[in-house]
């Protein structure tokens, strides 16, 4: 289904929080959205390549990478096992890798930049807590709406 944020604050302006402007699209779905799955991790993406592998139909995956832009936290192939495992789409405060493949995917990714170095493996990180940046608070089992007009969180489903 197709979604229009500046619609969806119209709607809904009393339930929206409007995150700050600071991402680029670079998925091949430019309009996603679903229920939030969160990781907190910095300069290492071992619970982003755990969590892409598990069912994601419905549900948008949340990644405060700490804002680093000395490391992408998703690649290609990570994109790739997120596309084949249903997810939605992915919101990356961080760097992501491998551009011209991901847009190429049907997956709905945003991040701030990109970076070709990729991280380190250290197992370091948290899953399913509430995180915060760009000024709006993600908490795991909200929703989030993005489109090239911007990233939307609501407590409940809008549509």
């Amino acid at each position: 289904m197709r979604i229009s944020t500046p619609d969806l604050c119209d709607a809904h302006p009393e339930l929206v929080q409007v995150v700050e402007p600071m991402f680029v699209n670079y998925g091949g779905r430019e309009c996603f959205s679903g229920q939030i799955v969160t990781i907190k991790c910095f300069e290492d993406n071992s619970l982003v390549r755990e969590l892409v592998t598990e069912e994601g139909r419905g549900k948008v995956l949340v990644v405060d990478a700490g804002g680093s832009m000395r490391r992408a936290c998703l690649g290609d192939q990570l994109a790739e096992k997120a596309c084949a495992s249903g997810w939605e789409g992915i919101l990356m405060y961080g760097c992501i890798r491998d551009v011209d493949e991901i847009s190429g995917l049907e997956l709905g990714v945003q991040a701030l930049g990109s970076h070709p170095m990729k991280t380190e493996k250290k197992g370091i990180g948290e899953r399913d807590v509430a995180v915060t940046f760009g000024g709006v608070t993600f908490t795991p089992g909200a929703y989030l709406y993005a489109d090239n007009n911007g990233v939307i969180v609501s407590p409940r489903p809008l549509t």
